[in-house]
């Protein structure tokens, strides 16, 4: 079999209190950049094993779980025993065919210490079996229709699983899915939720904006700690961020001076948009959006740095990052885009991809946003433009994940 080459989708599972719990984790071959994708599954068990020992699932989820599809020869494969049960929910494709010998393969899976979940499902009575052992049914909206969802949801109720709905697009589904009795939820309402009210711009927060434009503007070290005095609350955080693994650097601070030379323009300029969206409500890993961000932000820097243009420019991947980190500023802060950068002194090349998705940084923005939805359509121009291959994007991936589960002590 000659050797696969993949990247990654993930899309992320969020629990009630819209907290991130897992990602439903999606490979997809290097042979096939358009929409239909999803032909590999029909494959040996061997595709998906591949793929996670080229990513390393660990360092794909961080502290969370990860669902991933299997069909009927995946299922009844030994190499899926290899998986770490305590990471990861095996979740059965709707076309697996429901026999003795799968249900007796699931009861085996469940023994092992595997979570077994059910995706796009709709009762049927040759499923109740299974209901016994899966952990997790997931009910897909357009399919089930919202009218349904009740009788639909009434009906499991016996068995007792946990349910998660997905492709939920916007709150008013979320806030009925909730009082449905939903347990997870998967789709992206929260990525683009409806503005209602402006969000109360306090003071740490303003006082984060003029931190932020410091750094941007490179002012004397002295300015910057008077910031920093001027607001305590930031140096705690500042202090954090120092003595936290995504820095590498564990050492004693004797003074704010020393601990802004330790970290730089570069990376104080990072933590700057990260505790403005963050806002000290949740770490970077419970905070869908901010791990969303952060992921985009630093495969954006990556491909960036690999580019021509940045080999003229040196600034250039800071300000990929940076585009990648304000893309979803709108959702996090609650508040129109346009309103976000006008008060930020952003290049115009990152004003511009924000707004309009133009220049090369808009091109590779709509690019990953499109990864992220695991949208193919149209997706290969979209590659070449930045000369990426499956062979060169998969490890660009890991290393965005793994540096974003660095950075839960961070903020």
């Amino acid at each position: 079999m000659p050797e696969e080459k993949f990247f990654l989708g993930r899309q992320p599972i969020l629990d009630r209190e819209q907290k991130l719990y897992g990602f439903e984790l999606l490979f997809r071959s290097a042979d096939t950049l358009h929409a239909n994708v999803t032909d590999y599954l029909q494959a040996s068990a061997s595709v998906i094993f591949d793929a996670l020992s080229s990513f390393g699932l660990r360092e794909i989820l961080g502290k969370h779980k990860g669902f991933i599809n299997v069909n009927a020869d995946v299922l009844m494969s030994e190499a899926l025993e290899l998986l770490p049960p305590e990471k990861v929910v095996i979740e059965l494709l709707e076309h697996v065919p429901i026999t003795d010998t799968v249900i007796a393969r699931c009861r085996d899976l469940k023994e092992k210490g595997f979570s077994i979940a059910l995706d796009d499902h709709v009762y049927e009575p040759v499923y109740e079996p299974l209901y016994e052992i899966v952990d997790v049914i997931k009910v897909d909206l357009f399919r089930t229709g919202m009218e349904n969802l009740p009788r639909e949801l009434e009906t499991f109720r016996r068995w007792k699983p946990k349910l998660l709905a997905e492709k939920v697009e916007t709150h008013e589904q979320y806030e009925i899915c909730e009082s449905l009795g939903f347990t997870y939820f998967q789709g992206y309402y929260f990525a683009r939720p409806v503005v209602l009210t402006r969000t109360r711009v306090d003071v740490g927060r303003l006082a984060i904006v003029k931190l932020f434009n410091q750094l941007v503007a490179e002012v004397e070290i002295g300015e910057l700690e008077n910031t920093f005095k001027q607001n305590p609350n930031l140096i705690l955080n500042l202090l954090r961020l120092v003595n936290s693994v995504s820095v590498g650097l564990k050492t004693r601070i004797t003074s704010m001076r020393h601990a802004i030379m330790v970290l730089g323009y570069h990376q104080l300029r990072r933590w700057a948009m990260m505790a403005l969206f963050a806002n000290n409500v949740q770490a970077v890993g419970d905070n869908p959006l901010l791990v969303m961000a952060a992921t985009r932000a630093r495969l954006m820097e990556l491909i960036i740095a690999e580019q021509p243009t940045a080999r003229l420019d040196r600034d250039y991947p800071d300000r990929a990052f940076m585009t990648g980190i304000l893309s979803l500023a709108d959702a996090l802060l609650k508040m129109p885009i346009e309103e976000v950068v006008a008060p930020l002194n952003l290049n115009e090349d990152v004003r511009q991809a924000l707004l309009t998705r133009e220049g090369e940084l808009g091109t590779l923005l709509s690019l990953v946003e499109k990864i992220e939805k695991d949208d193919f359509d149209d997706i290969a121009p979209l590659f070449e433009s930045f000369s990426l291959s499956m062979a060169n994007l998969a490890p660009v991936q890991r290393e965005a994940c793994n540096w974003v589960n660095g950075m839960d002590t961070a903020v």
